[in-house]
């Protein structure tokens, strides 16, 4: 189930050197695993080969919060490592019982930035049977652009395409030829739902408080847009923008007005910057117990909408494209992608949520 890929080095110090992976079960027939081990969430797909990508047939996503402190103390808590590990336990036994012959389960900025994360991923392999890899932010982004790319349109010649985590926010940059999309080059930033929360708190927020957050968030893109002269594509009306994340496609079921999460009518769906910045004002004068009310936020998400909410603005106000594509997709589906060495189709038939 595990990669022969060792980890990297972790600010902890040294490697930790992997054991031979608990084998569980009879194989089923080419099932693949991708577990997405973030800041906030924890979530893993399972999946089998299908002529038009891949069927999934299993999948799990629970809100851990393992980089909760993260910020002020570099270390991950004894109580977010136990959340965490509850919920991994759940992914190892779904992962045996359906016989998976293959899989990659990677962590990234909580463990990228944590100082016993090396403790960390020791425990998660002794007591899971599970081998977390901590990916580079440079990795993080190729794989949420290969779990996202089929919902790009081939002939808008550049794409931003960003997804904000719990703890880091990356943003990459896309050419393409009428064939194929490649990424020319990435951001990551270090900040997120939860660290961007941590630091300014959940709303509600002033009117001066939010531009003053925003404003900050929207010098840090500056050199990145700068660098590769995007404001100038995006007047040219040349650039096409896709999001990967909670706050985005949250969003969407919020201006749907949907009554409960549909991930049907979600992904790929188109949102309209003057609606998302109207929704994201308003939500961020909200209270957090407001904004759980809702069943499209609820109770674990309320608190850091805020935060999501400033990110997306931020993003939004530098490159004016005007409209957005929403992707329920990401780090897991470029796993499947990368595993199975085929497209995730737009139509690809899928359970479970978030």
């Amino acid at each position: 189930m595990a990669l022969s890929t060792e980890p990297e080095p972790q600010r902890g110090g040294g490697q930790r050197k992997r054991r031979e992976p608990r084998r569980y079960g009879r194989r089923g027939p080419g099932f693949c695993a991708a577990l997405d081990l973030g800041t906030n969430n924890c979530r893993l797909l399972v999946a089998k080969p299908a002529a038009d990508g891949f069927h999934i047939v299993d999948a799990f996503s629970r809100v851990v919060r393992l980089g909760e402190g993260l910020e002020e103390t570099g270390r991950l808590s004894d109580a977010a490592i136990k959340r965490t590990i509850d919920a991994l336990r759940v992914c190892a036994t779904k992962i045996r019982r359906r016989g998976v012959s293959r899989g990659r389960y990677v962590a990234t900025a909580a463990c990228r930035n944590a100082e016993n994360c090396r403790e960390f991923i020791g425990r998660v392999e002794d007591e899971t049977g599970l081998f977390i890899e901590t990916i580079t932010a440079e990795e993080e982004a190729r794989l949420t652009v290969a779990g996202c790319f089929p919902l790009l349109d081939d002939n808008t010649p550049h794409s931003l395409v960003f997804d904000i985590g719990g703890g880091s926010t990356e943003v990459m940059w896309l050419t393409s030829n009428g064939d194929a999309h490649e990424m020319v080059d990435w951001i990551s930033m270090p900040f997120g739902v939860v660290s961007l929360t941590e630091r300014f708190g959940q709303g509600p927020f002033e009117a001066a408080a939010w531009e003053a957050i925003v404003g900050e968030l929207l010098e840090r893109l500056a050199p990145f847009c700068e660098a590769h002269g995007i404001s100038g594509h995006v007047g040219n009306a040349g650039v096409q923008m896709l999001g990967s994340s909670g706050t985005v496609t949250t969003l969407a079921g919020l201006m749907m007005e949907l009554e409960r999460y549909d991930r049907s009518r979600v992904d790929g769906s188109f949102l309209e910057f003057g609606d998302l910045h109207a929704l994201a004002v308003r939500l961020s004068a909200m209270t957090a117990a407001d904004r759980a009310a809702h069943p499209c936020i609820g109770r674990d998400r309320a608190d850091m909408m805020a935060a999501g909410c400033a990110i997306l603005e931020a993003i939004c106000r530098r490159w004016p494209v005007g409209r957005l594509r929403v992707a329920d997709r990401g780090v897991r589906e470029g796993i499947l992608v990368d595993l199975m060495g085929r497209k995730a189709t737009p139509g690809a038939e899928r359970d479970g949520g978030r």
